[in-house]
């Protein structure tokens, strides 16, 4: 554009971030100059709307300067018809493209994170990719990694520290994909209550133990309320009855962030237990039955076993239950009986899980305390994504986000680095403050959270990887629009039918002139 746009010519630009409207090349020649990448993804539609909003008396010529990728055929429907229609697609000559997709912990050590980097190849005949990784700007580890499928995962060790860092490739594909930012947290002790029966709950003392947790056991006569939303998790572990005020101030403690485990008890009214769990999704108890059931099968792809198993296994200690409830739910079973039934299943959101059982666990009803099981499946149902595993956030995403602060009425919070600045969205919930981001930041980086001059939390962001596969483009979707070749041509070609238009126009005026006139002979002239 900065190349073949007539220095007169008048126009208005959008992309996908910045709108210049009524200008020329030269007063936004240092604009174009210093474009970055933009954190949304291309919406055709979207940018078509605010055309639509700008009224004009005039028709309006459209140059769409795309290739393609992300382009979708129902896009194209948001043109007015008296609008002239210009697709111009540049095609990539070179399609291979490599993106960092994610970063998650893989496992945790006594003193380490094991983490794990994911890749895609997109493309064919790829060489050898150098990666690095960073912490704090500062060159932690680096290693060469060949693609002999089109996914690749390769594992990095870092100290359980606070890490607040990206990991970056070097490839001759798209360059916007080629650093993921990411932070994690130095490990801090777990808040866990069980609620119950001291007798019945003493094996979760055994699983969340001093070193890692801050754990303690209430009979609910001696459940003091004030203490559940300072909690990370909390079991409900075969209480008969839920009393109503528990019930609200549960639901309230999960919509802030909180995990919480349902264990029914033998004597549970399955009504009641539908009434409460009603609060977090579509689950429902059933009447219990007393037939022994076995578990047999691991949903291995589930988050809560997805770094437990470092393979699938069939042949496991088959814990078994005596009298179990049914459970019907739309959510995938996380633990299943052999009679394809839900032992264990969870209710998601976007900043915790409900994970329900569909029996006692007591040594008298079940033997799933003495399975291998028990330790991994408690140990990271009570684990909060947002604060023991990665944190790295796809701009543009509605993905709300829970810190640790406690504000006055008139303290914010605010997201910033060295090169931008943001308040989100925020709302108070008692010791922690829930945060939306919508479209900010602008640019892919790392941040902090602060609360005036005080730091509170590292964060992370990140674009979005929907364009990163060139070989999804669509420029069929096009086809009932006019192309051209490159920007060079395309003010000519606007010129050319406007011309033509007028030329055109003229020659019906001037037939009809002549046919008026070739009447007026043959009436008046003998």
């Amino acid at each position: 554009m900065l190349e073949h746009t007539p220095e007169a010519q008048n126009f208005s630009l959008i992309t996908n971030g910045d709108n210049f409207w009524n200008t020329d090349i030269k007063s936004i020649q240092k604009d174009l100059q210093n474009l970055k990448y933009s954190a949304s993804p291309f919406r055709l539609d979207n940018l078509i709307a605010k055309i639509n909003a700008r009224k004009s008396a005039f028709n309006k010529d459209i140059i769409i300067i795309t290739d393609a990728v992300g382009l979708e055929d129902n896009q194209t429907k948001s043109f007015r018809k008296e609008d002239n229609v210009y697709f111009v697609i540049p095609v990539a000559e070179q399609k291979n493209n490599v993106a960092i997709d994610s970063v998650y912990i893989q496992q945790t050590l006594d003193s380490f994170y094991e983490i794990g980097v994911k890749l895609s190849a997109n493309g064919e005949d790829f060489k050898d990719i150098p990666i690095a990784l960073y912490n704090k700007n500062k060159l932690a580890a680096k290693t060469v990694i060949s693609f002999d499928t089109n996914t690749k995962t390769i594992n990095f060790t870092i100290p359980k520290e606070d890490f607040h860092g990206y990991v970056s490739i070097t490839d001759k594909g798209l360059a916007y994909d080629n650093t993921y930012y990411f932070s994690v947290s130095k490990p801090s002790k777990t808040n866990v209550i069980s609620i119950g029966d001291t007798d019945k709950s003493n094996f979760l003392g055994r699983i969340y133990t001093s070193d890692e947790f801050n754990y303690s056991n209430f009979p609910i006569a001696n459940l003091d309320y004030n203490l559940i939303d300072k909690q990370d998790a909390i079991v409900l572990n075969e209480l008969k009855d839920i009393p109503q005020a528990l019930q609200t101030t549960l639901k309230s403690f999960v919509m802030k962030g909180g995990n919480l485990i349902v264990i029914p008890a033998q004597e549970s009214n399955s009504g009641t237990l539908n009434s409460f769990v009603s609060n977090f999704g579509a689950l429902k108890f059933n009447t219990p039955t007393s037939n022994e059931k076995k578990v047999t099968k691991i949903n291995f792809s589930h988050p809560l076993f997805s770094t437990v198993f470092e393979k699938k296994i069939d042949n496991f200690q088959y814990p078994t239950t005596k009298v179990s409830f049914g459970l019907t739910s739309t959510t995938p079973s996380i633990l299943t009986y052999d009679d394809q039934s839900a032992f264990l299943t969870s209710l998601p959101n976007d900043l915790s899980s409900v994970y329900i059982f569909a029996a006692p666990i007591n040594k008298t009803n079940s033997n799933f305390q003495n399975s291998p099981l028990i330790v991994p499946t408690f140990y990271n149902m009570a684990q909060n994504a947002q604060k023991t595993g990665v944190n790295a956030i796809v701009i543009g995403e509605s993905q709300p986000f829970v810190t640790d602060a406690v504000l006055s009425k008139d303290e914010i919070l605010t997201v910033k680095n060295n090169s931008e600045s943001f308040i989100p969205v925020q709302q108070l919930l008692n010791t922690k403050v829930k945060m939306s981001f919508n479209d900010n930041p602008a640019e892919a980086g790392n941040f902090g959270i602060f609360n005036g001059a005080n730091p509170v939390q590292n964060i992370s962001f990140n674009y979005n990887r929907t364009e990163s596969n060139l070989s999804l483009a669509n420029p069929d979707a096009a086809n009932n629009f006019k192309e051209i070749e490159d920007i060079e041509t395309v003010f000519n070609t606007i010129q050319t039918d406007r011309t033509d238009t007028q030329i055109w126009k003229w020659f019906v005026i001037l037939a009809l002139l002549f046919l008026a006139l070739e009447l007026l002979i043959q009436k008046f002239v003998k």
